[in-house]
């Protein structure tokens, strides 16, 4: 009968409520009202509030225990006010000196330390036991501690895929959003609302980010979003844009931006995880972020001139009446068939054969903006005020691109060393010239699990959620997020096509700024350095960082020191054994290499150089020190590098390497968020999530020239890699399928890496280079012209030869400078723990 089943009398009688019986949320536990005592949460900064009788107070409340959480929900309205996660340090005290309080239940965990107050002693020593009997039953695997520190236990027979560049993961991420059924979780670093996530663009907005949020949350499935909230001093993400674009869109997309650095006194540390999950079943973890620039494949193309035109964006589209509307949000024009497009006011993309139309509109903000008197936009979430142009693209179905060869739109199109990103509001604007300045290619790694291991990347992203919602009171009315449980997690209703199965565990940098948690996990870094010790046969690493082992005042992480003991003993035991290191060729910061490149990029060029080969404590020093320059049969260090012909010139880049990857043996896999350096690895800075995969399947393969059984996933990957940067996909004579032999190590490695150095060297005089020891020798290396300048046809014979994109690092590159930030810049300013 509804009335009697709805009443609540009734479901309190019978220990009921909404949350009983819902499949995914495991078996039915235990329910009843308690009264629980406010505070003891885990705020960073502090102690546990509220433990003193002067500031708690009590409040009547519905208790649900499942079976890896409980929660307590407000009687009257059913609105779920808080969620305990179980965990290792969960636990439940009943004794009045641990409660401080008569008849009182004491619960702990990472997170809060919860107290409720029972009828009667008896009443209190039943919901304590009760609870204890129900978790130590159904949750077991959440309350001991997991390999490498980790709050996931390792899962068998996952289903996992890896991505190399950011085309096919963006594919695969679009596919899985459209399955979405009930929730799609995103935190990133940075997140750009108007990326395609499809390229070329064939189906007009079908596949741009927002309009795949927009049509999910239309269906009904509820999308929680979370940002790193920038120093918008130091970053120009701009993620206040973001959060409004998205938050505009629909009303069933929430999205929270952490952390608020005056309150939260946090202002060195980010939010660098990359995650999407879908239904709590499909997880993405790596280094991508769905952001401008990422999009890549393995050609790195440098240049994108393309003809695009936007449908209806002729002249006579903008009456001077109708191109400046008041609130400056650009020109709104009809094509006739009830679809409008929008021009980004009279900046005009310049699309070429378009006429490159000038600013026509001088704004007194702007110019105080570009001579630094007025901030483009201030720390404060300005909620209910959309800015002018913030809300620009969202009932309009912005302007459709039509074409056929640009594959990188307005803001898309970027090199960060050249110039940093600005007027983000603006997405279709080009903001550097595509006809005289390449673009930046982008390398990156990312992977996809299901399942269990999906379920844990979920409750992560809860956790955090969940903290953040706390933190922060202006989200009050956003909901608390339930974890779903890992019974339930092998009914899989999409999967991403072409997994392999393998034992997988999720990873995480997390503390009590990020997660609101007591002790700090750095479960990435103590797996990294496992993988490293324990591997038999080589490591291939891609990072956008390598800055480990500089010396213990300043560089913490293990990594560096872990390389070069296995060196050691690999060289001891007069046994063969490889290292790869594949890094950018120059830290992605704004600035003009030709002058030195300026300090925040020398900074870090310091400490990457530190740990690869300046300094005692460098790999390459403690490596010398044992081995003399034998060194060099053990450990490459390259990075990558391409070149085109735009409009008629010869131009050269490097190509951005930002993936977080680590493969050992041809059957271990490390891919995550986390770069190598003390900020993502060691947990209590960054926040990072990072996933290993160890091979269940083999396959037979060749290592030092013996057949070899290798996992089919990391195989795979490292044949990807290898054949992309060695250039095996267009020559195939390139053999790769031995990581380990002599003659791949210097006959294909490392002949490929010094070929294609000096070619480029020969051909373009490019930076950095071994020849360039100090800033003095800049000037005279630069003012000698390169074959590009003059004789262009030798050139391009000279190029014919490059194979791939593997270039040698080049490790004197201004080794007589003192590269740390000269006294008195603003570089200098900000601790040392920034750079690292």
């Amino acid at each position: 009968m509804p009335m009697y089943r709805n009443y609540h009398a009734t479901m309190e009688f019978i220990d009921v409520s909404q949350l009983s019986f819902i499949h995914d949320l495991g078996p039915k536990g235990l329910e009843g009202m308690v009264l629980k005592r406010s505070g003891g949460h885990r705020i960073p900064g502090m102690n546990c509030c509220g433990r003193s009788k002067m500031c708690y107070r009590w409040s009547k409340r519905w208790l649900v225990v499942k079976d890896s959480f409980l929660l307590y929900m407000k009687p009257d309205s059913g609105a779920i006010s808080f969620v305990m996660l179980v965990d290792k340090e969960f636990s439940i005290k009943m004794d009045s000196k641990d409660t401080e309080t008569k008849h009182g239940v004491r619960i702990d965990s990472l997170s809060r330390s919860l107290v409720l107050k029972c009828s009667s002693y008896r009443h209190a020593r039943w919901w304590g036991q009760a609870i204890e009997g129900f978790v130590q039953k159904h949750g077991s695997a959440f309350l001991t501690d997991h390999r490498f520190g980790s709050f996931a236990r390792e899962e068998e027979n996952i289903p996992a895929k890896w991505y190399v560049n950011g085309k096919t993961y963006m594919e695969d991420v679009a596919d899985a959003l459209e399955e979405a059924k009930e929730e799609i979780f995103i935190t990133d670093w940075w997140l750009s609302p108007e990326i395609f996530l499809k390229r070329p663009v064939v189906e007009g907005n079908r596949w741009r980010l927002d309009c795949i949020l927009k049509r999910k949350a239309q269906q009904g499935v509820r999308i929680f979003v979370m940002l790193y909230k920038e120093v918008e001093l130091a970053l120009g993400i701009n993620s206040g844009y973001s959060k409004r674009t998205l938050r505009h869109l629909n009303p069933n997309i929430k999205v929270m931006r952490h952390p608020d650095h005056v309150s939260s006194a946090v202002y060195l540390w980010a939010h660098h995880e990359k995650i999407i999950v879908i239904d709590q079943s499909v997880a993405f973890v790596g280094g991508i972020d769905l952001a401008y620039g990422r999009w890549d494949d393995r050609e790195h193309r440098l240049t994108d001139v393309g003809s695009v035109t936007r449908s209806h964006l002729e002249a006579e589209a903008a009456p001077s009446s109708m191109a400046a509307p008041a609130n400056g949000s650009g020109a709104v024009s009809s094509n006739g068939r009830g679809v409008f497009t929008v021009t980004d006011s009279l900046d005009q993309p310049k699309l070429k054969g378009q006429g490159r139309m000038k600013r026509t509109r001088f704004s007194i903000r702007r110019h105080l903006q570009k001579h630094g008197l007025a901030s483009a936009d201030s720390d404060s979430d300005l909620e209910d005020e959309p800015r002018s142009g913030s809300v620009r693209s969202l009932n309009t179905g912005v302007g459709e691109l039509f074409g056929n060869t640009r594959f990188w739109h307005g803001k898309d199109y970027c090199n960060f060393v050249h110039k940093d990103w600005i007027q983000l509001e603006k997405p279709f604007d080009d903001f550097i010239d595509r006809h005289t300045t390449p673009r930046m290619p982008w390398h990156d790694i990312s992977s996809v699990v299901h399942g269990k291991a999906a379920r844990d990347v979920a409750r992560h992203f809860i956790q955090r959620w969940n903290f953040t919602k706390l933190m922060k009171p202006k989200y009050g009315s956003f909901p608390c997020l339930l974890p779903k449980t890992h019974t339930t997690a092998g009914e899989q209703r999409y999967q991403v096509p072409d997994c392999t199965p393998a034992k997988v565990q999720i990873l995480r940098s997390a503390s009590d700024w990020s997660a609101g948690i007591k002790y700090h996990e750095e479960s990435i870094h103590l797996a990294y350095v496992h993988t490293i010790e324990n591997s038999q046969h080589f490591i291939y690493i891609e990072n956008q960082f390598f800055i480990s082992c500089a010396d213990n005042r300043h560089v913490f992480n293990k990594i560096g020191d872990a390389i070069a003991e296995r060196i050691i003993k690999a060289y001891r035991e007069g046994k063969r054994y490889r290292v790869y290191v594949v890094t950018p060729l120059l830290p992605g910061f704004e600035g003009d290499i030709n002058t030195g490149g300026g300090s925040a990029i020398q900074a870090v060029m310091h400490f990457n150089y530190r740990t690869m080969n300046r300094g005692d404590h460098s790999i390459i020093s403690q490596l010398r020190r044992e081995m003399g320059d034998q060194w060099m049969n053990y450990i490459s260090i390259a990075g990558l590098r391409t070149h085109a012909d735009l409009e008629g010139k010869l131009v050269t880049e490097l190509i951005y390497v930002h993936s977080k990857m680590l493969i050992a043996d041809d059957n271990t896999v490390i891919i995550g968020s986390a770069n190598i350096n003390d900020r993502s690895m060691l947990g209590k800075r960054d926040s990072e999530v990072a996933v290993i995969v160890e091979d269940t399947e083999t396959v037979t393969a060749v290592m030092d020239g013996q057949e070899y059984q290798a996992g089919k996933y990391a195989l795979q990957l490292r044949l990807e890699c290898f054949k992309t940067i060695l250039g095996a996909h267009t020559d195939p004579s390139i053999d790769v399928s031995d990581p380990v032999s002599d003659q791949f190590y210097k006959e294909v490695w490392m002949a490929t890496c010094a070929r294609n150095a000096t070619i480029y060297q020969k051909v373009f005089r490019c930076l950095p280079s071994s020849d360039v020891r100090n800033i003095f020798e800049l000037e005279g290396f630069l003012s000698k012209p390169g074959l590009d300048k003059e004789d262009p046809s030798r050139a391009h014979e000279e190029l014919k030869k490059i194979r791939g994109f593997l270039v040698q690092f080049p490790l004197q590159f201004l080794c007589e400078q003192n590269l740390l930030p000269p006294i008195g810049s603003k570089e200098a300013m900000v601790p040392m723990e920034v750079w690292t």
